[in-house]
This record gives C-alpha cells, sequence and structure tokens, in this order.
C-alpha cells in the first residue's frame, strides 16, 4: 500500500473518530466489518449494510446497499448514518467523499487477511463506536483462542477452489484462502500461483491434492457435494476419490472475522476425519 493511500486511510478514520457522542446510526460495509460490529454487541446500531453482511442471521434483515466494492451512495445517504464503516476494498474511490460531504463520518479499516490487520480492524470499529475496552477484550479472546490450536499431526497438501459461476478457479498466494490454510497448517498446492486462476482439468489432476477445500456457494452453484467432486480434473484427484472435501460457509471461511479460531477449527477438523474408501 503506497504512503498517499496509508495517509488518506488515517485522515479518513480521523475523521471517523471525532465523535462528540457515540454513534447512534451505523452502516458496516464489508460483511467482515459488520460481523464485527455485531461482535462487540453493538448490532443495535446498524442501520444498514451490504450485501455481503450475511452473519449473524440479524445482519440479513438490515436494509442493503448494494455490494461494498460498488457500494450505492444514495443507498447508504438514505439511512441518513452519522457513521459509515467501510472495508478499505469498498468504493468507488469517491464515494467516501460524497458521504462525507452529506454529513456522515467514514471510518475506513484494512482488509488484508493476516492477524495484524484483523486487529486493526477490530480496533478501529470498537474506537469508532466508542467501545475500546470491548474491542481490546475481543482482540485478547480472539488470540488467547488461536492459541489454543494445534497444529494437525501431519501437513497436507490442499486446494482451495472457487465454483460460484461454474468455472472453477483456485486460490494461491496472497488471498485469504491461502492465509486460512496457512493457520490451519496446511500447504496450499498452488502456493506458486498469485491470487485466483481459472486452472485445467489437467492441472487440477497433476496438483494431487489430498484435501479440497471449497465454500458452500461453489457446492450450490455446482448441484451438490457429488457433482461438484465429479468436474473433470478433480474427480481425478485423491481428495475426490476419496470424497476427502471440506464445505464451508464462505464469509467464515474467507472473511478473516471475528470468528476466525471457528473457521480454523473447522478447517482442522476436516483435515484430521478419515478418509472415506474409494469406490472400486
Amino acid at each position: 500500500m503506497t504512503l498517499l493511500r496509508l495517509a488518506l486511510l488515517s485522515l479518513l478514520c480521523a475523521a471517523g473518530m471525532t465523535h462528540a457522542a457515540p454513534p447512534a446510526r451505523v452502516v458496516g460495509l464489508g460483511g467482515a466489518i459488520t460481523e464485527i460490529v455485531y461482535a462487540l454487541d453493538a448490532g443495535g446500531t446498524l442501520v444498514g449494510a451490504d450485501s455481503s453482511s450475511i452473519y449473524p442471521p440479524e445482519a440479513l434483515k438490515l436494509p442493503k446497499v448494494g455490494y461494498y466494492r460498488t457500494f450505492s451512495v444514495e443507498g447508504v445517504a438514505s439511512l441518513k448514518p452519522n457513521l459509515v464503516l467501510a472495508s478499505d476494498q469498498s468504493g468507488p474511490p469517491q464515494a467516501f467523499e460524497q458521504l462525507q460531504r452529506l454529513g456522515s463520518k467514514v471510518v475506513v479499516l484494512p482488509s488484508a487477511p493476516t492477524l495484524a490487520a484483523l486487529d486493526q480492524r477490530i480496533v478501529g470499529v470498537a474506537a469508532a463506536l466508542d467501545m475500546q475496552a470491548r474491542g481490546t477484550a475481543l482482540v485478547d479472546r480472539l488470540h488467547a483462542e488461536l492459541r489454543e490450536l494445534k497444529p494437525p499431526a501431519q501437513r497436507l497438501r490442499v486446494l482451495m477452489v472457487s465454483s460460484h459461476t461454474g468455472k472453477m478457479q483456485a486460490a494461491g498466494e496472497d488471498t485469504a484462502a491461502d492465509a486460512m490454510l496457512a493457520l490451519a497448517g496446511a500447504t496450499n498446492v498452488l502456493a506458486g500461483q498469485t491470487g485466483y486462476k481459472p486452472f485445467s482439468a489437467e492441472a487440477a489432476a497433476a496438483l494431487k491434492p489430498d484435501v479440497i477445500v471449497t465454500t458452500t456457494m461453489s457446492v450450490s452453484a455446482s448441484g451438490g457435494v457429488d457433482k461438484f467432486l465429479a468436474q473433470p480434473g478433480l474427480n481425478a484427484t485423491p481428495a475426490a476419490r476419496q470424497k476427502r472435501v471440506i464445505v464451508m460457509d464462505d464469509l467464515l471461511l474467507l472473511g478473516f472475522g471475528p470468528r476466525l479460531p471457528d473457521a480454523l477449527r473447522q478447517l482442522q477438523a476436516g483435515f484430521a476425519a478419515r478418509p472415506v474408501a474409494a469406490a472400486r
């Protein structure tokens, strides 16, 4: 991130934290950001959120303002928030300036899939809500849970696949998926690749993953787990033959939010599960 970008974020954060009183009308832009508000027991302040804000169930009832990367300024403004909490991937870029001109304070939080950035997200949201003590307690509890996690006995080779549109994409480095695998003690079979990229049936078969990890949306788009694993390429992998597939909620797996310890426990439990005998 450039110095200019860092300076901009600092200015926006400073602008958002000069409340004379705790904010009463808050809009969350980014599923993990909204989830942090609820984790701080401040869900009652939320008057709206973006479409990626799907947890907890109460978030589904909030008025939606579009997807956070391309949210509707008019939609946010219509909710008359005095605070907007946003992922630094929210946009378009000029939208924050428009919201500030309309009288809303804006706090922009880092979205990087790292523990340090997660701490900053929690502390930043808590400070904006004038709940610093709750933020500190949440960070301390999260790290205590993470310290209790033990690395798996065997470091498995894992393929993380997304297939929302019917075309498979696999996660390489510099992704939340790769960061999750590293924290869970697994090896990403596509560690030499950067970002999400399409891959061929031949490439999938050659990778020979022990386990495949994917999301509920990807499985639903494929018509179920069996059809997902039957896709060309995946069906030739050891993981598919033994039905070693871990399916997790999209936001839990990739959101890098306050449920991170839960996500890692689910991953590790999946890694420890016994392989299903291959059909003859």
